[in-house]
């Protein structure tokens, strides 16, 4: 096992989850983008893993919204989240106003 790996897990034993392998593969190649995406040029924010456990704490995510893991977003208020309420978690994204 990797050290990414390592945090893979360590991040989804904080949540209580495992992510999707489409989406582990994503963090252990990738890690994070942030970029126009096209064809409607749609601003996306995929965050890194090493952010996850503070931006969900921060905005008190699954306390507001049970089962959600923020991934990233549109750089503003829609979230792109994961829906662990399902045995396999939809990719949602949440129109959600941060209150800090």
């Amino acid at each position: 096992m990797s050290s990414n790996d390592d945090q893979i897990v360590q991040v989804e034993h904080h949540f209580g989850v495992r992510f999707p392998q489409d989406y582990r593969d994503f963090l252990g190649t990738t890690g994070s983008l942030s970029q126009f995406v096209p064809p409607a040029d749609d601003f996306l924010v995929i965050d890194a893993l090493d952010e996850l456990i503070d931006i969900n704490d921060a905005g008190e995510f699954q306390k507001r919204f049970p089962g959600a893991v923020v991934i990233g977003g549109d750089g503003s208020r829609e979230l792109l989240t994961y829906d662990f309420r399902q045995d396999t978690p939809p990719l949602v994204t949440l129109d959600c106003l941060i209150e800090l």
